[in-house]
């Protein structure tokens, strides 16, 4: 694992869509894996910048995101679906039959999964997984727990993870219990892994990263078995390790 520790979220942003960037322009249709949340908006308007700039072109580009609210179809406003589309393909020129959100309502959850997992491999895989991290250590939608999912499935989300998404709904109850999300298996199989930690909420997560432990009750933990991760921070999110 790469750290790289910023003065500003505007910078961590701004170097993100850089390293992003440098994938797009070496493979023209390169696999974007991408995520939702706070950590990677400003990644998405500093790629929006380079768009407009002329400076990136997305027409040949593919998108797998990784995960989708259950019960949320693409028009709702919490769904992830438009999540993307609000904050970055409504914006470039990337061709929306090309990016893949999972199906948080299909009939049978289970198979639906199935068929995303070999959609990502039909693809030939990711080339550049944007992640972010729970204040738990949870990637995407894999919560800690004594055992992991390897593919895509079916999650029952923790009370803290309903909590924390809590402020994008009108209330806690309204928010979606379980989510359809990519396992370990295809997260790990992707050539590059960038992941953006903003926050202090976020620094006891980060902080599991620097040592030689590996546990499923941490599951970002399992990206220190990765040849290629870079982890970048605000220095909030860098607050509790030993080197600022």
């Amino acid at each position: 694992m790469k750290f790289k520790v910023f003065n500003s979220y505007e910078e961590l942003s701004a170097y993100s869509a850089e390293l992003v960037a440098g994938v797009v322009r070496e493979k023209e249709d390169a696999v974007l894996g991408l995520a939702t949340g706070s950590s990677p908006l400003g990644l998405y308007e500093e790629l929006i910048k380079l768009y407009d700039d002329g400076n990136l072109d997305f027409s040949k580009v593919k998108s797998i995101n990784l995960d989708e609210y259950v019960g949320l179809d693409g028009t709702h406003n919490q769904s992830y679906r438009y999540f993307m589309d609000l904050n970055l393909f409504n914006h470039i020129n990337i061709d929306k039959n090309n990016t893949h959100v999972p199906d948080g309502v299909a009939e049978d959850l289970q198979k639906g999964a199935e068929k995303y997992d070999e959609l990502i491999e039909s693809m030939g895989g990711v080339d550049v997984q944007i992640l972010g991290i729970g204040p738990n250590g949870h990637i995407g939608f894999n919560e800690p727990a004594e055992k992991l999912n390897l593919n895509t499935h079916v999650a029952d989300l923790t009370q803290e993870t309903i909590k924390a998404n809590a402020r994008f709904f009108a209330s806690e109850s309204d928010v979606p219990t379980q989510a359809v999300t990519m396992g370990m298996g295809p997260i790990m199989k992707a050539r590059k892994v960038i992941l953006i930690a903003s926050g202090e909420n976020k620094a006891w997560a980060v902080k599991s990263l620097i040592d030689d432990v590996i546990t499923t009750n941490i599951p970002a933990t399992l990206l220190k078995l990765h040849t290629d991760v870079t982890v970048l921070l605000d220095r909030s999110a860098a607050s509790q390790l030993d080197e600022k």
